[in-house]
């Protein structure tokens, strides 16, 4: 039998999921399939920050900055249970950028896209009197202080498909998109699942959503001409122990006037980076190069007191950005704007190209204000004011860790926290009527139990070990290999899916 959706969307990574969201949303009937796990390549390898970009000044990008900005806001408040504040100091080297430069930068960055409405806003700072001073070497002495936010970006993908879900959308992971062919009255497309099984689908539209691999797609699966081309940039992020005891995250201006953030993680760790290297490679495999390394340790040790070397790395992490090809001579210089291309030559295909973590949900709403009209669907766009996604129902998220905390006393301090900003009020759900960690079955290690796994693997399309240990949450940065192998054993043993994928949502 061959099923019958108005849109079928190609990749499982941010945009992929917003337009499978925002498509359902307007009443279209929706399908996403995913060659692998939710989030396992583009978008859970990013600095993870819901942010304007404020290099991206120097460019001249303003309309992109202002676009971010805006919806800096709109993202807090959909997630604030994994989206939060966070102040970011950039200590003042004279010899890189003026003074005067910083400050207008600092400026039109508070103000460009009506950005702050309830963060507060930048100002100079010396580091004899502020916290931040303290881990940072003599020479410096004055910087700045200004607003952005951080997000856990895997579980921001995942809230989306669970949205879409909850909706009405089918996703499928683990399912590859084998051949996608147009015909007079929409597309024929046949999908394969981990085991071999094929289906066939047949859509009104189709989205190529791919990242990446949205050239190969339009070249080996759905045979489309096409001019378009993508720059394929490696970034790549290094974990030390932590490095300073406060909230703040520090950007560090180097030699080459690029930047490198230093960013508090995981409450034990600091994440540094990125770096920007064009690559050729396989984007499924980045990995970080020995120069990269070099690169981001020279970065920090520029400021902190501290000097890191390679032997203090506990975990590195590559991911390859499909920016939109705009002749810039240097990767840190192409455009993070996007691209919305779609081939009217019959039944609408519409594919990305380019774009950043925090303009995903205006990504998705600009294409399906494309692609909806196309459909005979006249909806409006929804998203900018819905209600929260899966989990952000409160938006006081400390008097939610209290009550949680106040109504399970027997919960550590760390686990609760963990639990809150991964699944917000769904913590609840989770825990259950649990009276004590043995109501929450197998220990695997770290703070992970049973009842998480089992809600990952029923809710949220887990279905190996990297996906929980590094995806749904960072627990790989505590677990030790005899940990891992008894996950994966009680995994393999865990038969909660259909071939395709298909899951049972709250």
């Amino acid at each position: 039998m061959v099923e019958q959706v108005d849109v079928l969307v190609v990749g499982g990574g941010v945009n992929g999921v917003g337009i499978a969201r925002d498509a359902v949303g307007r009443g279209l009937s929706v399908w996403l399939c995913e060659r692998d796990d939710l989030a396992s390549h583009t978008s859970s390898s990013s600095t993870k920050l819901i942010h304007g970009g404020l290099r991206y000044l120097e460019q001249f990008e303003f309309a992109l900055v202002g676009k971010a900005l805006a919806e800096r806001e709109v993202l807090l408040r959909a997630a604030p249970h994994i989206i939060w504040p966070l102040r970011f100091v950039l200590p003042h080297q004279p010899h890189l950028r003026p003074e005067w430069m910083i400050r207008l930068g600092l400026l039109l960055y508070d103000h460009l896209g009506r950005g702050r409405r309830t963060l507060p806003g930048s100002r100079r700072i010396r580091f004899a009197k502020h916290v931040t001073g303290k881990a940072l070497r003599d020479e410096f002495h004055a910087g700045f202080v200004y607003s952005d936010a951080w997000v856990q970006d895997a579980r921001l993908v995942v809230l989306n498909a669970m949205d879409a879900a909850r909706r009405g959308a089918r996703i499928q992971t683990h399912t590859r998109c084998v051949s996608a062919r147009r015909e007079d009255d929409g597309w024929t497309v046949e999908l394969e699942a981990r085991d071999g099984a094929r289906h066939v689908v047949k859509a009104r539209a189709l989205v190529n959503a791919t990242g990446p691999w949205a050239a190969e797609f339009l070249d080996d699966v759905a045979h489309v001409k096409h001019d378009r081309s993508l720059r394929l940039v490696k970034g790549s992020h290094i974990v030390v122990p932590r490095m300073f005891d406060h909230r703040y995250a520090y950007i560090f201006q180097q030699p080459d006037r690029r930047i490198v953030f230093a960013i508090p993680y995981e409450r034990d760790f600091t994440l540094l980076g990125t770096t920007d290297v064009d690559y050729t490679g396989d984007p499924s495999h980045p990995v970080i190069t020995a120069e990269e390394v070099a690169y981001l340790c020279d970065a920090a040790n520029r400021y902190f007191r501290k000097q890191l070397t390679s032997d203090d790395i506990v975990w590195t992490y590559s991911g390859v950005r499909p920016l939109l090809e705009d002749d810039s001579g240097k990767a840190s210089e192409v455009t993070r704007d996007y691209l919305l291309d779609v081939d009217r030559n019959g039944p609408p295909l519409l594919s990305v190209f380019g774009g950043k973590l925090t303009t995903f949900r205006k990504l998705s709403e600009e294409a399906l204000d494309i692609l909806a009209p196309l459909l005979g669907n006249d909806r409006p766009a929804w998203t900018a004011d819905a209600r929260p996604l899966p989990g952000g129902g409160e938006r006081d998220i400390e008097a939610l860790l209290d009550d949680v905390r106040s109504s399970r006393p027997w919960l550590s301090e760390t686990l609760a926290w963990r639990l809150v900003h991964s699944y917000g009020t769904r913590a609840r759900d989770l825990l259950g009527e649990a009276r004590g960690l043995y109501d929450l079955g197998e220990h695997f290690g770290a703070d992970l139990y049973q009842a998480e796994v089992d809600y990952l693997v029923r809710h949220e399309w887990a279905t190996a070990a990297e996906d929980i240990l590094w995806r749904r949450s960072k627990l790989g940065l505590r677990f030790a290999p005899p940990d891992v192998q008894r996950l994966t054993d009680y995994l393999s043993t865990a038969d909660r899916r259909d071939t395709f994928g298909m899951i049972k949502l709250l």
